[in-house]
């Protein structure tokens, strides 16, 4: 399956040796969207979350700390343009690396909490990060090795072969690893019950769009 089919035709490509960036509608849509939100990220003030309190008559105010706010909001913005970098890479690798980015800064938005239920789920997503790292990145070695090339401009000519296909499927389970998305989200669902909702949604936005993202590479490489 080639380019325009999948996003529109090709507007572009920007060469560093061997790291090629290329350009589609959809791909420069999905840039432009998370840099959108990191900006909005950038220039966000501290806000105060209110609860429900079951068993009680009133609400509860929870307030994010100026320190704690500073953190979230610079690993947040981190996260913004790893995931932004991930929509326009055309070299698998590092598609890869901005993966394991996002699965950093992921935990490192939450770590400053000082709630043990979160800081419990905080741990094992990462526990699941880092085990889904091997098949993230041997995943992508055993398509070089099979191919003799990352670059998904020159994969998309090429014929899959069964190790291209094996390589692929794993880098999908270390992708759905580090994402934190099914059958793993058990180990993140905790995480989104602290406050501070805009550095929340920028976990699931870049889960989200890295998953659309995994899928158009998957096409590339297999079809």
């Amino acid at each position: 399956m080639d380019f325009s089919t999948l996003g529109g035709n090709l507007l572009g490509t920007i060469p560093f040796g061997d790291i090629v960036l290329y350009f589609t509608p959809l791909n420069l849509f999905l840039f432009a969207v998370m840099l959108g939100f990191t900006l909005l990220i950038a220039v966000s003030k501290t806000e105060t979350q209110v609860e429900a309190t079951f068993m009680k008559l009133g609400n509860t105010d929870v307030k994010v700390g100026s320190k704690e706010f500073k953190q979230r909001r610079f690993l947040s913005v981190i996260c913004g343009i790893a995931s932004a970098g991930a929509m326009i890479t055309g070299d698998l690798f590092n598609f890869t690396l901005f993966m394991a980015l996002i699965g950093i800064v992921n935990i490192g938005i939450v770590s400053a909490v000082r709630q043990v239920s979160v800081l419990n789920s905080a741990f094992n997503y990462g526990l699941i990060a880092m085990m889904c790292s091997l098949p993230l990145f041997g995943g992508a070695a055993i398509v070089l090795a099979s191919s003799g090339t990352l670059s998904l401009l020159v994969l998309n000519q090429m014929h899959a072969t069964p190790m291209m296909i094996f390589g692929a499927l794993l880098m999908l389970l270390g992708i759905l690893g580090e994402c934190g998305v099914a059958p793993f989200f058990a180990s993140k669902a905790e995480m989104f019950r602290t406050p501070g909702s805009p550095f929340l949604v920028i976990i699931h936005l870049s889960s989200l769009f890295v998953i659309i993202r995994a899928v158009e590479i998957l096409l590339l490489v297999l079809w």
